[in-house]
């Protein structure tokens, strides 16, 4: 079995490498009878399926007395599977040793806005239609076993504790508390949260929140229209008994009134300095000025503005960056670098010009075309594997955004102007009113 899944890992990859750099990426959308909306991309090249489920159910949706809720009730649902329609229970290992006879794999994982459950497998007849049937038990009958939940209920206090002796740490919960206030985007798990967490916790969540109403389903790989309803219908099944109770409205992050500064001391080598405040939303109408933008001034690496005024013209950090993290809210924008602690004044400085200086001014015509060159000429590494594929195929179904989002995305990145990026960057970047937390000054 080992043998097989690697050869047919290969032939796809070889298939995907070989693929025109820019083809069209069809896909077929349909609403299912359950209300989950389909997402297909069929690829007979490709002799592997990979699907995944998306609802909401992130970690937007814990309540704060229980913060981490949504990531612990993702990782739990590996921990076995009941009795459920003649079928004996599997505990966790006997559901592992399932995964692994087949060659496939079954996973969970709860981010900001949305619970992903995925399937990977390969396409051969026998072995997809019983991956399927046990991704929809798993999905159908957790077991929700205390005594796993117990045990890994210590490992993740004993992680965040030792999370405690790293300076990131405690720069990254200062930057998120300051940033988001009490949105829900702020809230971090601690070993009290989780203390308050029961498995009639995880099981009234994952019930709540695993809706086929609100459900987004992404298959792409070796399947046809025909075969991808047969397995949408067995996986919504398996969620269909969930109902699909109304959801409160999470409320929108608030910009920041006023400039805060957080500096917390810490026996440390290095200072952490991060500087940042809330971005954007994804369904932002400027998202793609944004996205060139930030690449220009400090996503792209050794070639951004930041990099070559804080690491290469002052040696003061190694390494430098900015990012937008948009999501169904405003998520952060973040800048942040490591440096010496008798250098972090300086390098702070340096950071808060780079950035006043672009938002007043934006980009010169010379990085912007560098920036659209390379992410024009890089595009096709963003679909070169079925993850990725799969990963794009999602983000257009969470995000509702056209269908022929990939086939437009370079003409999207080659018509930004300059003026696009300076209003957008005035419009949604408040250089005098932004969050920064420095940790790790003094030894």
């Amino acid at each position: 079995m080992s043998h097989t899944w690697y050869h047919h890992l290969f032939v796809a990859l070889l298939a995907l490498l070989t693929l025109p750099a820019h083809a069209a990426l069809p896909i077929e959308h349909w609403t299912h009878v359950s209300g989950a909306r389909v997402y297909l991309v069929s690829s007979a090249a490709i002799p592997m399926l990979d699907v995944q489920i998306d609802v909401d159910g992130g970690s937007r949706r814990d309540p704060a007395s229980q913060a981490g809720l949504a990531s612990v009730s993702a990782d739990l649902l590996s921990g076995g599977v009941a009795a459920h329609e003649g079928q004996s229970a599997l505990d966790e290992n006997q559901l592992s040793e399932a995964w692994i006879d087949l060659g496939a794999q079954f996973g969970a994982n709860a981010g900001s806005d949305r619970l992903s459950l995925t399937l990977r497998t390969l396409t051969e007849p026998a072995l997809l239609e019983a991956a399927v049937a046990l991704a929809a038990r798993q999905m159908a009958a957790p077991a929700w076993p205390d005594a796993v939940w117990q045990r890994d209920r210590q490992r993740a206090v004993a992680a965040l504790k030792e999370a405690e002796n790293r300076p990131a740490t405690h720069a990254n919960r200062a930057f998120a508390r300051a940033v988001y206030g009490d949105h829900p985007y702020g809230q971090e798990a601690t070993e009290a949260t989780l203390g308050r967490i029961t498995v009639d916790h995880m099981r009234a969540f994952y019930r709540r929140h695993a809706a086929t109403c609100r459900a987004r389903v992404s298959l792409v790989g070796a399947v046809d229209r025909a075969s991808a309803e047969r397995i949408v219908n067995r996986l919504m099944a398996a969620l269909q008994p969930n109902g699909c109770e109304a959801l409160t409205e999470v409320p929108e992050v608030q910009p920041l009134a006023s400039a805060l500064e957080q500096r917390l001391p810490f026996d440390a080598a290095q200072a952490q300095v991060l500087v940042g405040q809330p971005g954007h939303r994804r369904s932002d109408p400027d998202f793609f000025p944004l996205f060139v933008g930030n690449h220009i001034l400090g996503g792209g690496g050794f070639v951004s503005r930041l990099t070559t005024e804080v690491r290469e013209k002052r040696g003061l950090s190694y390494s430098v960056y900015s990012y937008f993290s948009p999501g169904l809210h405003a998520g952060a924008f973040q800048m942040g670098l490591t440096t010496r602690p008798d250098q972090a004044d300086q390098a702070l400085g340096v950071v808060r010009d780079v950035v006043r200086q672009f938002v007043q001014q934006g980009p010169s015509e010379a990085e912007l075309k560098s920036a659209q060159d390379f992410l024009v000429n890089g595009f096709a590494l963003r679909f070169d594997s079925n993850r990725k594929l799969l990963d794009n195929v999602t983000n257009i179904a969470w995000n509702g955004l056209p269908l022929d989002y990939l086939d437009t995305w370079t003409q999207q990145v080659s018509k930004v102007t300059v003026a696009d990026i300076r209003r957008a960057f005035q419009r949604v970047l408040h250089p005098d009113r932004m969050v920064t937390v420095v940790v790790g000054e003094g030894r």
